[in-house]
């Protein structure tokens, strides 16, 4: 299916007939650091369970990403209730098979709350859901794209000649820390033809298993940094590519194990190195005809500024909102302690508030006429990192835009001029969260643009997602602090 079309719909009577033959499905949600959480059914099961939904335990919200539970328990899940059940509730629209487990079925499913039947406030695709709901209702779609950039290291063989794939590896890998393992390749060679060379069998397998699994990569090549990949998943409406983003990493990671590979989606893995980057493509359109609504019928000679002569008023609206609530939603695009050691100056990683027409150093790039067609026009919100949710991060942009374009706000700084690598901070001072606490202490506060957006119920629950990440942080003892103070204090 291309990524331009919608999914065709699919019935609970119809089930049988595309399931036969199989006698299990594969179902997965989505948690709140964007991991997939799910089970191997029978298909029998599925089949009593596909449109009522079925119970699933709500720890799933009650942990972090090594099942820890949270320090301070949350609303969602928690002892006093139990960690009881969600109800989980499969898409049948996001029918798929994975190739590299025999063709068996998978569905993605979306967790509603069993008191109310209602979406459940922190279910990735739920809020992304919420948001697109909002703006349909006004007669508008969205569509969407995604680009990865990812680091590759290659697993040691193991001495005792064990493979690298089955289940011995964790005891090998606990002997060779993540840190110490070694590049896929060597060296900085961006756009190589012939790094992908080295390892072609994985290169060429990732690239066509994402198009067995439906998420096309529309751009596949190597990115500047030892071992480093970069994807451009293939645009489509918003709510597929979160589910496309999501899926890829999935495919990724589930592809490489077979050749000893580990990569890694960290927004920062290396000391020096270029982070790895997680930027996302969004236009708004009239869902009937396919039109792009941020693009300009004509050129506004009178433009406040050049830079937006091809954004329609919708466009310029939506902008604005973008970048006054920018700063407010800051966990959902840098989610980890790691992701603010990509936000820094000079690693070509945008820091404040900022924007501009084909501007790579903004947080917001701007694709318009004069240079590129009309029909193109989008933007590319920059600051996200491989590391963050899609979910989130898709409805943090439709949201934030939405509200510009109902409060119809006005853009609050000028464009970054060319040249200029940081920005914003003379014309409106606003850099962005250098911390992980900083961030959450500003998306958590009363009276917070993300409160506005996602209601209390979700900034509450995400917001002591993001408080245990921190405490977590705060009780660590790193290897620098021992490299440092081992002998000298």
């Amino acid at each position: 299916m291309s990524a331009h079309e919608k999914p065709k719909p699919i019935t609970v009577e119809q089930l049988p007939e595309l399931l036969q033959g199989d006698n299990a499905v594969k179902l997965a949600g989505v948690d709140v650091d964007g991991m997939l959480r799910g089970k191997l059914m029978s298909k029998n099961k599925f089949l009593s369970i596909a449109k009522s939904g079925f119970g699933f335990c709500s720890v799933v919200f009650g942990w972090d990403m090594h099942d820890m539970t949270y320090f301070r328990e949350l609303k969602i899940s928690n002892k006093e209730n139990g960690y009881r059940d969600l109800i989980a509730v499969p898409d049948l629209s996001s029918f798929r098979r994975i190739p590299w487990e025999n063709n068996v079925p998978f569905f993605l499913v979306s967790f509603q709350d069993p008191d109310t039947n209602e979406p459940l406030s922190a279910c990735p695709r739920s809020l992304l859901q919420k948001q697109l709901d909002k703006i349909g209702a006004q007669g508008y779609g969205a569509m969407a794209g995604a680009e990865y950039e990812f680091y590759q290291f290659r697993t040691p063989t193991p001495t005792d000649g064990t493979s690298t794939t089955n289940p011995s590896t964790a005891a090998y890998l606990a002997a060779h820390p993540p840190h110490s393992l070694p590049s896929l390749t060597e060296g900085m060679f961006g756009y190589s033809l012939t790094r992908p060379v080295h390892n072609k069998d994985y290169f060429y397998d990732v690239f066509n298993t994402c198009a067995q699994f439906d998420c096309n990569i529309e751009g596949w090549h190597t990115e500047s940094g030892p071992g480093v990949f970069e994807a451009a998943l293939e645009f489509g409406e918003i709510k597929q590519m979160a589910d496309r983003a999501a899926l890829f990493k999935y495919v990724v990671k589930s592809v490489a194990t077979k050749y000893g590979i580990t990569p890694c989606f960290m927004a920062k893995p290396k000391h020096g190195l270029p982070g790895n980057s997680g930027h996302m493509h969004i236009s708004i359109t009239d869902p009937k005809t396919g039109r792009n609504l941020l693009a300009r019928k004509e050129p506004d000679e009178h433009a406040r500024y050049p830079d937006i002569a091809g954004l329609s008023d919708l466009g310029r609206h939506f902008l604005a909102g973008i970048l006054e609530g920018l700063p407010d939603v800051m966990p959902l695009v840098a989610p980890t302690i790691n992701s603010y050691k990509r936000l820094v100056e000079n690693f070509w990683a945008p820091v404040t508030v900022s924007w501009g027409l084909e501007h790579r150093a903004a947080s917001i790039r701007i694709i318009a006429p004069p240079t590129s067609k009309p029909g193109a026009t989008r933007f590319e919100v920059r600051v996200p990192g491989a590391d963050a949710n899609p979910y989130y991060v898709l409805a943090a942009i439709l949201g934030l835009g939405w509200r510009g374009v109902e409060k119809k706000l006005e853009i609050p700084c000028p464009p970054l001029g060319k040249g200029e690598e940081v920005g914003g901070q003379t014309d409106m001072g606003v850099r962005l969260a250098k911390s992980l606490r900083e961030a959450n202490d500003r998306f958590t506060r009363l009276g917070s643009v993300a409160r506005e957006v996602f209601g209390d119920d979700f900034v509450d629950h995400y917001g002591g997602t993001r408080e245990h990440e921190v405490r977590l942080w705060d009780e660590a003892v790193t290897d620098w602090e021992m490299k440092r103070y081992i002998e000298t204090v």
